[in-house]
């Protein structure tokens, strides 16, 4: 087989495995399935404009203590667009994840070099509001982590820490708005003074996205947010992050490779690199890392050979 053919057959199988068989409409249209099928002309559309970053990383270097943790991290992160790290378990995604946000500070003997800018301003400033910085840039975490009050006080704690709603009126309004947007003000609007942890583990993660929501952020970091749920509400969360994606920027976390293919629009691929420090490999438009990946240890991941 010529290596023109061979490369043809490869990029069919990837797609075939991440993304399901091709229907027929979509195989006479060139394209490999229908979660591609859906993202494919609007993801290549939005590579070609002109694209606004929110997230700047450059020559990202992060250390716990002496053990050096990620290496050479570079990346522009699109505003309003989902953003997947992908790749095996312990090459420093979640780490990274935690470096937007500054959550690896609270980590002692945590260290990190190279530059982290939001909206053009370095995160790492001296004189950076580390609160104020993870007040715009939210964490939703791999396990539903509601606190044991009642679903309206969750989701009206961080207004009412943060001074964001002053009037009983205005944090009512406020609640009620962040629930409707985490698609979950149906389900609970008759059971606001419940406890939150009643909830189903799918309905207690949309109540901490609502959580995240109603202190308006302008980034949403998810660490595997479905990790824990079952098959029915890791697509509603993923519907939900479809609509959010049209107000924030959202970077996730997954070693779901269906649910990379059909949720986000940018996939980076980390491995770790002289098998201690991790680093990106890939990054692109989903579309073309998972149906023409360019470095030969992105296919292997995606296809299950490899991690």
């Amino acid at each position: 087989m010529s290596r023109a053919a061979s490369g043809r057959a490869r990029r069919k199988r990837i797609g075939v495995i991440i993304l399901g068989r091709p229907s027929p409409e979509n195989k006479a249209r060139g394209k490999l399935g229908p979660a591609l099928a859906r993202r494919g002309s609007s993801t290549i559309a939005r590579v070609g404009g002109a694209p606004t970053y929110r997230f700047d990383v450059e020559g990202l270097q992060f250390y716990y203590g002496e053990a050096q943790a990620l290496r050479d991290v570079s990346i522009r992160i699109e505003d309003r667009r989902i953003t997947a790290l992908i790749g095996p378990s312990g090459c420093g995604k979640s780490t990274f994840l935690r470096c937007l946000n500054r959550m690896n500070d609270d980590i002692p003997g945590t260290r990190l070099e190279g530059r982290v800018r939001l909206n053009g301003q370095d995160i790492y400033n001296q004189h950076e509001d580390v609160a104020e910085l993870r007040r715009r840039v939210g964490m939703v975490f791999q396990k539903p982590n509601p606190f044991p009050q009642s679903v309206f006080d969750n989701v009206a704690f961080g207004p009412r820490v943060l001074g964001l709603a002053d009037r009983r009126a205005a944090i009512e309004t406020l609640v009620e708005e962040s629930l409707v947007r985490a698609a979950l003000w149906e389900e609970v609007r008759d059971r606001l003074r419940d406890s939150a942890l009643s909830l189903s583990l799918g309905e207690q993660q949309r109540l901490c996205i609502a959580r995240v929501l109603a202190v308006e952020p302008e980034v949403i970091l998810m660490d595997e947010p479905c990790s824990a749920l079952d098959p029915i509400a890791t697509l509603k969360i993923e519907e939900l992050m479809r609509q959010l994606s049209a107000r924030y920027t959202i970077v996730i976390v997954t070693h779901n490779m269906q649910q990379a293919a059909r949720a986000s629009d940018y996939a980076a691929m980390m491995m770790l690199v002289d098998g201690r420090a991790g680093t990106i490999v890939e990054f692109g438009a989903t579309t073309k890392v998972f149906t023409r990946p360019s470095d030969r240890r992105t296919e292997d991941y995606i296809t299950g050979r490899y991690g």
